[in-house]
């Protein structure tokens, strides 16, 4: 090999190796060659890299042809930190020198601490909320007050029992009315006021609480406003009761004999209870926590005239100067002037005029006969009872005086004057009640019979027996809804009816046919005990000792009315009777149960009277009556068993004031 020469052994075996530069370059490079080896192995001599000597005799220049030895290897650099610039790399043989100012890592431990602080905050946190809560929950919020009752801490139950106790009596403040000067005083309970319990505490937490009700059960307090409801039927009915108590309709005028002397009624101005406008107040106030109410009274306007009425009155003279006379071929009749005089009335048209009206009909029950044989005059189908057993009497027509036409001709004879001599026109009259409506309906036995008594001698008496009276003899077709109203029709002074006490809301007023109730409860028991459906029946607002408990039904006209439907595929006959103290309601059809019986639950929630002092006139003393409720299902028996049961009714009874009547 050319220019070889000895080699020399480096004084450090690691001067050889090549210090790592900053610039990299793209040849090797060999530093300090050993003896004997050239250059020229790396290439021609112009393509050589200039680098300069590295030896401990170099000041700076290049490494001589002969080579030298390798300078001594450059103290270590430390490992570059994050926060330092980065160091040049040590090399890669050699062990690096530790520099003077080298710093020790900062030690794990405050990064440790750290978490497990986090982690016992949270817990004792959870812990803090968990706790109560779970101590809380299932009962009502911690703190809960109901207008000053405090219910917090208590289960629903027992809330409930509380604030029943305690609260209801707090609410049960009256309204004083005030009607035209007078004072009414209206109790809760006529309104139909309660406390309604259920949504009360609905509005309180009581489940598991949230983190906010656990601290407000802790430090605070919650303040529920208590719901109060009104029973707005009831409160119609004891608004009724209070304008029976001080209504003073429009007098209409009008034309009433006394014997045979027609006397004038002139008409007069009235006022009424404003119906819609006291039920708004009265409802407000007690929502409010009672107080005082004005109610108001409107202005009633009567139609007549007082020249209508003097026109009447000279007609009405007329009307009885003389007998009318009634005519039918070779027959005639005369109806006295005193029997005109009883079946003759004035009534109201459209224009205020007092016309006439004649009842024709009771006119001709009693003088027909002189025109007509009885063996000619129609006759209703009905049906009577021999030996105990139902027996059909068939409808017939006949001959006889038709009463409308009747009506109007002498009408116009007292309106209008001219002969008093009317001849009658006969015709074939068809029954009321044909045959054909009630036979075949299989009335063969008594399907239920119910009785009520009753004090003697008193008005109601006499309306309880009218309406028997009407009442007696009629069926009621397979399928049909029997309203009583409706068969009764309006009560009237004229259909034999007189004013008697009644319950209108709570307050006893006088209305014409008054005692309704007593018949009402008598026939509904009777309808009950048969089995037929109950679509329509309002208990009464007092318990009376002398009708079963739940199983009484108050009647007015229009409303509130009885009605049952005939779910039988018979007929019903419905007969009555009456004595001077008692009514008694028989229904004929079909027996289709063995036994039916009312089952009464125990009386519960009873509720005090209260005791009333009155100095009006006509005071009627009344014992006090306490409140209460009461359950009844009707249970149906057939061969031996129970067959059928009805819903439950529930009867919640008000208490009655104890009245004591002082005079003056």
């Amino acid at each position: 090999m050319r220019n070889a020469g000895p080699i020399e052994s480096p004084t450090d075996p690691f001067a050889s190796v090549p210090l790592p530069t900053s610039k990299v370059s793209k040849k090797p490079r060999i530093e300090g060659l050993p003896p004997g080896v050239s250059r020229d192995i790396f290439g021609p001599p112009d393509r050589q890299e200039a680098r300069p000597a590295q030896g401990p005799g170099a000041a700076g220049g290049t490494a001589g042809k002969g080579g030298t030895l390798p300078p001594a290897a450059p103290p270590a650099q430390p490992w570059p930190m994050a926060s330092e610039k980065p160091a040049q790399p040590a090399p890669v043989f050699g062990t690096p020198e530790r520099p003077s100012s080298f710093e020790e890592p900062e030690p794990p431990r405050r990064r440790r601490l750290l978490p497990v602080i986090v982690s016992v905050i949270v817990i004792l946190a959870a812990l803090a909320y968990v706790v109560p809560a779970v101590l809380m929950s299932g009962s009502v919020l911690r703190g809960t007050r109901v207008a000053g009752v405090d219910i917090g801490g208590l289960t629903v139950t027992k809330a409930a029992d509380k604030l029943r106790t305690e609260l209801a009596t707090k609410l049960s403040k009256p309204v004083i009315a005030d009607i035209g000067g007078k004072k009414e005083t209206i109790q809760p309970d006529e309104a139909g006021l309660e406390l309604d319990v259920v949504a009360t505490i609905g509005q309180a937490p009581s489940g598991f609480p949230t983190p906010e009700e656990v601290w407000r059960g802790l430090t605070g307090t919650t303040e529920l406003t208590p719901k109060i409801t009104l029973d707005a039927a009831q409160l119609a009915r004891t608004v009724e009761g209070l304008a029976g108590t001080v209504d003073k309709p429009a007098r209409e005028g009008r034309i009433v004999f006394n014997g045979l002397q027609p006397r004038a009624r002139m008409p007069e101005n009235g006022v009424l209870l404003d119906r819609d406008d006291a039920i708004r107040r009265i409802g407000k106030a007690f929502l409010n926590g009672g107080g005082n109410v004005v109610l108001t009274l409107r202005p009633a306007k009567p139609a007549t005239t007082p020249k209508a009425v003097d026109e009447a009155l000279t007609k009405a003279k007329a009307a009885v100067s003389a007998p009318l006379t009634l005519t039918s071929g070779a027959k005639q009749v005369q109806i006295p002037p005193a029997m005109i005089a009883a079946n003759l009335t004035y009534e109201v048209n459209g224009d205020g005029r007092l016309v006439p009206r004649f009842n024709a009909k009771a006119v001709l029950q009693q003088v027909e006969n002189n025109l007509v044989d009885e063996a000619q005059q129609p006759r209703d189908a009905t049906y009577e009872i021999v030996n105990g057993r139902p027996v059909l009497v068939p409808s017939r027509p006949g001959r006889g005086v038709n009463d409308k036409l009747l009506a109007k001709d002498a009408e116009k004879v007292f309106d209008q004057g001219g002969s008093r001599v009317i001849e009658v026109r006969l015709g074939t009259v068809a029954p009321t009640v044909e045959t054909s409506r009630i036979q075949g309906l299989g009335i063969k036995e008594i399907a239920a019979s119910f009785t009520t008594t009753f004090d003697c001698c008193q008005p109601r008496v006499t309306n309880i027996r009218r309406m028997a009276e009407k009442l007696d003899g009629y069926v009621v077709r397979p399928g049909e809804t029997f309203s009583l109203n409706e068969a009764l029709g309006e009560r009237t002074a004229e259909d034999g009816y007189v004013q008697a006490g009644q319950v209108v809301g709570g307050r006893t007023v006088n209305v014409v046919g008054g005692g309704g109730g007593q018949f009402a409860t008598t026939l509904y028991n009777a309808a009950y005990f048969a089995g037929f459906e109950d679509v329509e029946h309002q208990p009464m607002d007092y318990y009376s000792a002398r009708f079963p408990a739940g199983r009484d039904a108050t009647l007015l006209w229009p409303d509130p009315d009885l009605k049952w439907r005939n779910d039988s595929q018979n007929g019903v006959l419905i007969k009555t009777a009456s004595t001077p103290t008692s009514v008694t309601v028989t229904l004929w059809g079909v027996k289709r149960y063995d036994k039916i019986e009312a089952v009464e639950s125990e009386r519960r929630d009873f509720t005090p009277f209260r005791r009333e002092v009155s100095t009006a006139p006509g005071c009627v003393p009344t014992t006090g009556e306490q409140g209460f409720t009461i359950d009844v299902t009707r249970v149906f028996h057939k061969d031996g068993k129970v067959v059928k049961k009805d819903k439950k009714v529930t009867t919640k009874y008000r208490p009655r004031p104890q009245t004591v009547c002082t005079g003056g």
